[in-house]
């Protein structure tokens, strides 16, 4: 009795570790494939509890979501003009049918691989037949649905959907950018040597004309003194002369003292002249006589 009881305790265990066993679920986020003994079975996109064979069918979860795709370097592409650049393409993909896709890929390590040599070529092929003006303008765009479209033709094969191609950066190589940069600095150089040039050309102008107006003033300026000079010297002989003709006796007088100041108000002036002299004859008197 006891062993039977034993026996059923043993079958209901079992059970209900089999019944355990044989439920999972599928969250709605993700997508199902039953696999019996690494052979695919049946695939399941509803989510909610699911059933399989107990211990000899396994269950292989995939996202439903969309997923992304970032290549880890930049690829150097060649343009049709020859130009060179650094081109940094991302993509965005859903896995469509999960039997497909773990029969080609197996899983999203082998699918990375898989889509990035292909995005790769098609990124390559595809700029190979643009110009650099065309991906720097609006027909960047068109170029990269072009890409979306191809890559979508070459993964269909594999159970995938591209929902987007994008080039998220486009740059010269590093070489490239640096002799682009001295162009561009030896372009600026030049430049700033030309304004230089013309700036001295235009402050040599400016100062030769500034000299010449200058040299006119002065000129100017001095022939007027030497007309007012010239004016007043002849008003002065006319006024000498009316008043040396009014009392020439006081002219001469003022004249000798005029002399007199002139020649002996600095120090250290020495005169030889005769006593006798006329020039002296205002200090022997006053009245001027000999």
């Amino acid at each position: 009795m006891a062993s039977l009881r034993f026996a059923s305790l043993a079958v209901v265990f079992v059970g209900a570790i089999g019944l355990y066993n044989s439920m999972f679920t599928v969250d709605q986020t993700q997508q199902a494939l039953v696999l019996q003994l690494g052979e695919p079975k049946r695939t399941i996109q509803e989510p909610g509890l699911a059933f399989k064979l107990p211990f000899i069918q396994d269950v292989t979860y995939y996202e439903k979501r969309v997923l992304s795709l970032i290549p880890q370097d930049a690829e150097e592409v060649i343009l049709s003009d020859q130009k060179r650049l650094k081109v940094d393409a991302y993509a965005r993909y859903r896995i469509e049918d999960p039997l497909l896709f773990f029969q080609t890929v197996r899983n999203e390590f082998g699918a990375r691989g898989r889509l990035e040599a292909i995005i790769d070529s098609s990124v390559r092929r595809a700029l190979g037949r643009e110009t650099l003006a065309s991906i720097l303008t609006g027909q960047r765009n068109d170029i990269t649905r072009s890409i979306g479209d191809e890559v979508n033709e070459s993964v269909s094969s594999l159970g995938i959907q591209i929902i987007d191609v994008r080039l998220r950066r486009a740059d010269y190589p590093e070489a490239t950018s640096q002799n682009i940069f001295n162009r561009m600095k030896s372009e600026r150089e030049r430049e700033a040597k030309e304004f230089r040039a013309t700036g001295e050309e235009e402050a040599q102008k400016i100062r030769a004309t500034a000299e010449k107006t200058r040299t006119v003033i002065i000129s100017e300026a001095k022939r007027s003194a030497q007309e007012l000079r010239g004016a007043g010297d002849s008003e002065a002989i006319s006024i000498y002369a009316d008043s040396f003709g009014q009392d020439a006796e006081f002219f001469a007088f003022y004249r000798s003292m005029e002399a007199y100041r002139k020649s002996m108000g600095k120090d250290g002036t020495s005169m030889v002249l005769s006593p006798d002299s006329s020039f002296f004859r205002f200090f022997k008197d006053k009245e001027g006589g000999e």
